[in-house]
């Protein structure tokens, strides 16, 4: 089951970024005789109100959706791992401040948080990358500062203190091992939330602007036609849904699978 759900993950993404080359429909190109048609051999998922061909039009919305989720991701796991790190070795009075600065991004719902700085910037691939990952290390954070914070006080990390071993030692060669598959775990997830979140401000019209595309600007796009062109909102939906579902799926049998270790 896991080879399955990570083959189908690798197909997906790599599909996203290698079929444009193959398949090289422009996604921009109108065709006033192809409005709003329905899948078929010659558009495979249809077409949409300008009579563009909507299977080009999500390989490249998938390229935005992919780059967003897991570049975001990736910085904000990075730096949820420096902070959590941090915090738990130091402890103290660093330790109390990073807690607290944790706290008072937590105290803001998050997508709302998303909101307020999308609505002052211009959207676009880096700005959401940044409002992203400014709003998403916080969880990653948490888990490894408490993690780090269980392992600083193991004897074998007292005697490496007091023996004068250089801090960056302790912390790459001893507590980033440990902390790995909590990492794992959560950016998994993190990709999973940014994708959905990058998703809910395209469909809220603060996501990239047009001539880019997302999947979830491509499901705005056919909100206003959905009874008569279901194709539209359907396919990008899907994507969404398939790529949340595998890499949710992947991060629980992560999961399960170190805890297993741990038991043994």
């Amino acid at each position: 089951m896991y080879k399955i759900i990570l083959y189908l993950l690798y197909f997906v993404i790599i599909g996203v970024f290698v079929l444009p080359f193959i398949y090289t429909v422009s996604p921009l190109e109108l065709d006033p005789k192809a409005i709003l048609l329905a899948p078929s051999f010659e558009h495979i998922m249809g077409t949409d109100r300008l009579g563009r061909d909507l299977f080009a039009r999500i390989l490249q919305g998938g390229q935005v959706s992919l780059i967003i989720g897991f570049l975001s991701a990736i910085i904000s796991s990075l730096i949820g791992l420096i902070v959590g790190i941090s915090a738990g070795y130091f402890k103290g009075n660093y330790d109390k401040s990073i807690v607290v600065i944790i706290d008072l991004f937590l105290t803001f719902p998050t997508f709302f948080l998303l909101l307020a700085l999308v609505s002052y910037m211009q959207a676009s691939i880096f700005i959401l990358v940044i409002v992203l990952f400014i709003t998403g290390w916080m969880g990653m954070a948490r888990l490894i500062r408490s993690e780090s914070f269980a392992i600083s006080t193991k004897p074998y990390i007292k005697i490496l203190k007091l023996s004068n071993v250089s801090k960056t030692k302790i912390i790459l060669k001893y507590f980033a091992p440990l902390l790995a598959p909590i990492f794992l775990i959560s950016f998994t997830f993190g990709v999973g939330g940014a994708i959905l979140a990058e998703s809910g401000l395209s469909f809220l019209g603060l996501g990239v602007n047009a001539p880019q595309m997302s999947w979830g600007s491509l499901i705005a796009d056919g909100k206003e036609v959905l009874e008569i062109a279901w194709w539209m909102s359907f396919f990008p939906g899907f994507f969404i849904a398939l790529i949340t579902f595998c890499l949710i799926q992947i991060a629980d049998i992560l999961q399960h699978k170190f805890n297993t270790k741990e038991i043994y």
